[in-house]
């Protein structure tokens, strides 16, 4: 009788932990990308906040990025377009990240001098950002 009941409380932590690691798993951001291949979208709010994006955007999951300058960026994933000028795609967004000019010659937004590297790991944390 106490080997059984053994069993059936291992059985039970085993059932909560693995709901516990499934919560945690859906809350989460990916760790990899599914339109930039090989970004690490874990990485991107950090570099967000360093190249100084927080200063014009409010940004899910950036702290200090509460700023309306430019567009609110909380639901980008979700976005059609970039700029209202091109298809909102990994590639897209990346050369939007690194060269604004080059898609919308007359925006506001700066060029930071955002590498290919930390553009591809911004993109991918920005594709992450829905409802």
């Amino acid at each position: 009788m106490m080997q059984r009941e053994r069993r059936t409380a291992w059985a039970l932590a085993a059932l909560i932990l693995g709901a516990m690691l499934t919560q945690a798993a859906c809350h989460r951001t990916p760790t990899t990308s599914r339109a930039v291949q090989g970004a690490d979208p874990a990485l991107g709010a950090g570099l967000i906040r360093s190249y100084g994006c927080q200063a014009c955007h409010t940004i899910r999951g950036v702290p200090g990025a509460d700023a309306t300058v430019g567009p609110p960026l909380t639901a980008f994933g979700e976005r059609h377009y970039i700029a209202g000028e091109v298809t909102n795609t990994g590639p897209n967004l990346v050369r939007w990240i690194m060269d604004p000019q080059s898609i919308e010659p007359t925006t506001a937004m700066p060029d930071a001098g955002v590498t290919e590297r930390d553009a591809r790991d911004i993109a991918a944390y920005l594709e992450t950002l829905r409802s």
